[in-house]
């Protein structure tokens, strides 16, 4: 992703590097265009004025520029319009991952941070716009939020320069909207947004801010929400549902990243009402979830069980309660339904409209790398909890593919 541009108040807009390059491509199509227009003109125009008889009258030269001169803006417009669909029409790929802890206390991943990731770059970079929670820091050494006397306390911390490799593995934007993001306070935090603008990484979650990003000519806002005050806020919904209402007033597709729900083995299923951990109110992910479509959200994507949860579709729109673990450096308890995550692909256009997608089964096996998982474990367990939990969801096959309904 690229850094912000004249962003409105509370509103960062990033142009991904994806996204610079088809500008560029179109924009010199666009020319190349243009060049072709005043030429065919020109022809044209000179065609006209010698009877097509190959021999110019006087003056023709003149003439015939003039002619491609005046032909020429009303081709632009033409070459214009079929370069770029209207924004309704217009379909994105929005890939989603769950918890990725670049590094800690318990070891680094070697090669910069890109071991983290295993064989899963190229399928990293197929989506349009892919979006990871980002669990820890990309910071220094100093303070973290566990004191020498703290016990059960976990804090993340990489150095800055291994944000590079979310960049390189296909991730364009995080979350930055859950407990851990101020593991190293607020220097930490501060310095991992640093690393992540100089890396080329967008991050969704600050307090009362929506990034834009610009995403195949669509606008793409994106949220992120967590219990915590250092985010926007899962716990007051009608806050969080102005702050969405805002974000659709600014774009084509608006998603909420929310990063709520107890932890553990045994929380595969989404019940109703709220959910703690560690004595935290970690949130009614239903009743959130649901306000954030009813205000204009389009896809509501989650984390922190640390295990997969159902799918909901509510309102015709797509609600993937978490996708569990996804990679870290031995930071994980792993095991079980610990190991099993996925890589959700979700087709959407411009109007906001789901028109399907895929559910990607993965395993996370020690040191905590994910592998593409054959037998498709992940994707048949997410179908089994979607419709026992939900009155409506998305119909996956033995591959995890599903459609509009």
């Amino acid at each position: 992703m690229g850094t912000p541009t004249r962003p409105p108040t509370g509103v960062r807009v990033y142009v991904s590097d994806r996204e610079r390059r088809r500008r560029i491509r179109r924009r010199r199509l666009v020319a190349l265009g243009a060049v072709v227009a005043v030429v065919v003109a020109a022809a044209a125009g000179a065609r006209a004025l010698t009877g097509h008889s190959g021999s110019p009258s006087p003056g023709s030269g003149a003439a015939a520029a003039t002619a491609g001169v005046t032909h020429a803006p009303s081709a632009r417009p033409t070459v214009h319009a079929t370069s770029s669909a209207a924004p309704s029409s217009a379909v994105i790929t929005v890939g989603w991952v769950g918890d990725t802890t670049p590094g800690s206390m318990y070891g680094m991943p070697p090669d910069g941070g890109r071991a983290l990731f295993g064989s899963l770059p190229p399928l990293l970079r197929k989506p349009d716009l892919m979006i990871a929670n980002l669990e820890g820091t990309y910071s220094t050494a100093g303070p973290s939020k566990c004191g020498s006397s703290t016990a059960n306390c976990y804090a993340f911390q990489a150095p800055p320069s291994y944000a590079a490799a979310l960049a390189w593995s296909g991730i364009d934007l995080v979350n930055m909207a859950n407990n851990h993001s101020m593991d190293y306070l607020a220097r930490g935090f501060s310095q991992t947004q640093a690393a992540l603008r100089r890396a080329g990484v967008a991050f969704a979650g600050p307090p009362g801010t929506v990034t834009l990003v610009h995403v195949r000519g669509l606008r793409v806002a994106v949220v992120g929400c967590s219990p915590y005050p250092w985010s926007a806020p899962l716990n007051d919904i009608p806050a969080a549902a102005r702050l969405v209402r805002r974000a659709a007033a600014e774009a084509d597709i608006v998603i909420v990243l929310m990063h709520a729900g107890a932890e553990g083995a045994g929380e595969i299923h989404t019940p109703n009402g709220s959910e703690s951990a560690f004595g935290e109110d970690r949130g009614d992910v239903r009743a959130f979830s649901h306000a954030m479509i009813d205000a204009g959200a389009d896809l509501v994507v989650g984390s922190g069980p640390h295990v997969i949860r159902g799918i909901e579709r509510y309102r015709d729109h797509l609600i993937a309660y978490s996708l569990g673990n996804f990679a870290g450096w031995h930071n994980f308890g792993l095991g079980g339904n610990l190991s099993l995550s996925g890589l959700l692909t979700i087709r959407i256009d411009g109007a906001g409209h789901v028109l399907g997608g895929r559910w990607l089964s993965l395993y996370v096996a020690q040191p905590g790398v994910p592998t593409v998982d054959s037998s498709d474990t992940s994707a048949h367990l997410v179908s089994s909890l979607s419709a026992a939990d939900f009155a409506h969801t998305y119909r996956l096959d033995s591959s995890g593919y599903f459609g509009a309904h």
